[in-house]
């Protein structure tokens, strides 16, 4: 996953039970590895995020594709699109800024220093295309506590200026459980 300053941000802090919530009114959640009730939560939508064309050649560089329709506009208008069309898997840099938020909310109780990405998957409407302006939201599809670790599911709507759906992200977080030296350390900090 590519970390933004905010998800950078929630790396950087060490959320624990002493810490104090950044909002006004927030409460942390602190009864487990990840707070269940935020099931079904809907975030706010993210800024815009456009799409630049150097920016899906250097993602298919990074990927080792070797598509035309990633590097050579030419090539992308030939086919039908309006410009260079983005690999399937550049949905995840739309999609980071809405796992910030994420990380960043207390209630979740989400630690990033035990995240671990199980799984990611994509439902393409139409491809990325550069110049694409696009908001994406975020669902909290699933959360499911196993063995003593937390599972979200994380759903990513993401659309175009013009409102269209695009394409939906759904990344699957594992969260795992503190370790027992971990618990014994802040059972005695307190």
């Amino acid at each position: 996953m590519i970390c933004s300053a905010a998800c950078s941000a929630a790396r950087s802090r060490h959320w624990s039970r002493s810490t104090t919530p950044p909002t006004p009114g927030a409460i942390l959640y602190t009864g487990g590895v990840v707070n269940p009730e935020i099931q079904g939560r809907v975030y706010p939508p993210t800024q815009p995020y456009l799409v630049g064309r150097e920016k899906i050649r250097e993602f298919a560089r990074a990927v080792l594709s070797e598509s035309p329709l990633h590097l050579d506009s030419e090539a992308a208008r030939q086919a039908g699109y309006s410009d260079v069309i983005a690999p399937p898997t550049f949905a995840v840099v739309v999609q980071e800024a809405t796992l910030a938020q994420l990380l960043a909310d207390p209630e979740a109780g989400v630690d990033f220093t035990r995240v671990v990405h199980g799984d990611q998957r994509f439902s393409y409407t139409r491809p990325i295309v550069a110049g694409d302006e696009l908001t994406a939201t975020l669902t909290i599809a699933a959360v499911k506590q196993l063995g003593g670790h937390s599972m979200v599911t994380a759903s990513s709507s993401i659309s175009d200026a013009a409102g269209e759906h695009v394409v939906t992200a759904i990344s699957t977080l594992v969260v795992r459980a503190p370790e027992p030296d971990d618990t014994a350390a802040e059972g005695s900090a307190a």
